[in-house]
């Protein structure tokens, strides 16, 4: 009676805690096969097996291979502001599962799970890490090592929001870096990287940079949402 159950997209009385009513749940699009293998954009139609995109094949990505559980859109994009703009960190266990189902192939058999780090300062401000949240909650959901201090970001970029793709790319270069003592942890590794949302890929790549300079043999990319043209 204190706390109701509500929807964790638009606050609407539910049945159970920790669900999306109908209306919302009608407007995720999940991300489902056929979709390119590598950058896991969604394909209109099946190519075939294997497939890659366009974009995959004419720009490959220093990752291995990029999944996401859902569009940024409608409930998907409330939830990623709620968990990264209003402290509701109640949302990171749901999101987390949506993830894990996913970024199945990622997370099987890799060696350990990071997030993308935030700096310093942006992390006194804001108190939490998202991406942190969601790599914990992943970690214990299936057992994977978790490497919360791994990587770390030693420029104070501004924020991504608004930057066409190439100034994007300017902001985050040269960002990260593994933290002194915990080389052994990337060192021949295969690694997953969590992030709330992809959107150019330059935030993830960079990261990928710097834990492949470390010596990590594979950088694979998971993340809860993704921003295609049409929705950024």
């Amino acid at each position: 009676m204190v706390y109701p159950p509500v929807c964790l997209s638009c606050g609407a009385l539910t049945g159970r805690h920790g669900g999306v009513c109908a209306a919302c749940w009608s407007g995720v699009r999940f991300i489902e096969r056929p979709y390119c293998e590598v950058l896991g954009l969604p394909f209109s139609y099946d190519p075939g097996p294997g497939m890659l995109s366009a974009q995959a094949i004419a720009d490959p990505p220093v990752f291995a291979r990029l999944r996401a559980a859902a569009i940024f859109d409608g409930a998907a994009r409330a939830m990623v502001h709620g968990l990264k703009y209003r402290d509701r960190g109640d949302l990171a266990p749901v999101m987390a599962g949506w993830m894990e189902r996913a970024g199945q192939d990622c997370l099987a058999g890799c060696d350990a799970i990071l997030p993308v780090p935030l700096h310093r300062t942006r992390f006194a401000l804001r108190k939490f890490n998202q991406a942190a949240e969601l790599a914990r909650h992943l970690s214990g959901r299936t057992g994977t090592p978790y490497l919360p201090a791994a990587l770390v970001r030693t420029k104070r970029t501004q924020r991504q929001v608004g930057l066409t793709a190439r100034a994007r790319q300017d902001n985050v270069r040269a960002a990260f870096a593994i933290a002194a003592g915990h080389e052994a942890e990337v060192f021949g590794k295969r690694l997953v990287l969590i992030d709330d949302v992809y959107t150019t890929g330059a935030t993830v790549s960079a990261a990928t940079r710097a834990l492949k300079k470390a010596g990590a043999t594979e950088v694979s990319v998971l993340t809860f949402a993704m921003a295609l043209a049409e929705t950024i």
